[in-house]
């Protein structure tokens, strides 16, 4: 089968190349950049597009079965005008080229950051609450809004499904994500405090394999949260510290400390072009909710693997990779990719 990756280059989209490769598809993969890490198969063609460019993106998708879209612009600010069109307008754009070109199935991955994470009863499903609150940062209401700019299209005839991952981690990340990042440094002895708090994270492998089984099995129209399992960062930090024979974690931050000092830390972090230290940042560690992902498992066939695989597999990978420096998993352990890269 025939189908076609947008943000292809990305984390997400290098994972989900490997999955459909392994699954025997034929891969159009579209991005704006040449990664240096591309994977360089005989089942992957790479195409650069910009998904404003719809008569582009119709001829990408031509004679293309299914359509994964995972173009995002991540971002812990308030505002960003450049992450509010990506993430609304370039969804409507990319949907309307796959309804234009006659793509059988839209896959449409979303975040959980579309759910406000301040629920009721501490639990977010697929009918929560959603981040309609002006208070909340530009990539939540983006991302919800992205949702509401592609059930426009499904009005008009897309069959599209929408998939929201939770905290997105493991290997294979040759860019390093936030959480890869911190992990690769906890991994080298290099973090002695973190703030206190627990997120829901997900192997982006478990990530990749979600979203075909939506494009599979999932009912149009419908999200599904890809969920992992509850992981207490700072844990999670010493574990893989530890594995490399490096000085763990000292002690967790707790975040009513930290939140006193946001308001000095986050001016400095702007000017330095950061935003890892934000009101943001620290509220998606404070409400800390639970994730149910009983929908996926049960209508998609979704099984996450356990935390305590994939910070091994992202150690491996991180080693392997040259990403630690000296720094080694003390098992000896190796990574292998599903296919080449």
């Amino acid at each position: 089968m025939k189908v076609a990756v947008t943000g292809a280059a990305g984390f997400v989209g290098t994972n989900l190349i490997n999955q459909l490769v392994a699954d025997g598809h034929d891969v159009v993969a579209i991005d704006r950049v040449s990664p240096a890490h591309a994977i360089d198969h005989a089942q992957v063609t790479w195409l650069s597009a910009d998904i404003f460019d719809q008569p582009a993106l119709e001829s990408a998708f031509d004679g293309v079965d299914t359509v994964y879209h995972l173009v995002a612009m991540i971002t812990l600010k308030q505002k960003d005008e450049l992450a509010w069109r990506v993430n609304t307008e370039g969804v409507a754009s990319t949907a309307r080229a796959a309804l234009a070109a006659g793509v059988r199935r839209f896959v449409h991955c979303s975040s959980i950051h579309s759910f406000d994470q301040y629920t009721d009863n501490g639990v977010v499903v697929e009918t929560s609450r959603r981040s309609e609150d002006p208070e909340l940062p530009v990539y939540d209401r983006s991302k919800w809004a992205g949702e509401q700019e592609l059930r426009k299209v499904i009005a008009e005839g897309l069959d599209a499904v929408i998939c929201n991952p939770t905290g997105v981690y493991g290997p294979v990340d040759h860019g390093l994500s936030r959480i890869n990042g911190m992990l690769r440094d906890a991994a080298q002895g290099k973090v002695p405090l973190f703030p206190e708090g627990t997120f829901d994270l997900v192997d982006v492998r478990d990530v990749a394999l979600g979203l075909t089984l939506a494009a599979e099995h999932g009912v149009t129209g419908e999200n599904y949260l890809l969920g992992g399992e509850q992981v207490r960062l700072f844990d999670a930090m010493r574990i893989v510290a530890k594995d490399c024979g490096r000085p763990r974690p000292i002690a967790a931050l707790p975040l009513g400390v930290l939140k006193v000092f946001v308001p000095l830390i986050e001016p400095i972090g702007h000017r330095l072009g950061s935003d890892l230290v934000s009101k943001a940042s620290i509220a998606a560690l404070v409400a800390q909710p639970t994730v149910d992902i009983t929908k996926a498992r049960t209508v998609l066939g979704y099984q996450p693997r356990s935390s305590a695989d994939t910070l091994s597999d992202l150690d491996a990978f991180l080693a392997d990779s040259r990403q630690m420096g000296s720094a080694r998993p003390k098992s000896g352990r190796r990574f292998t990719s599903v296919v080449p890269a």
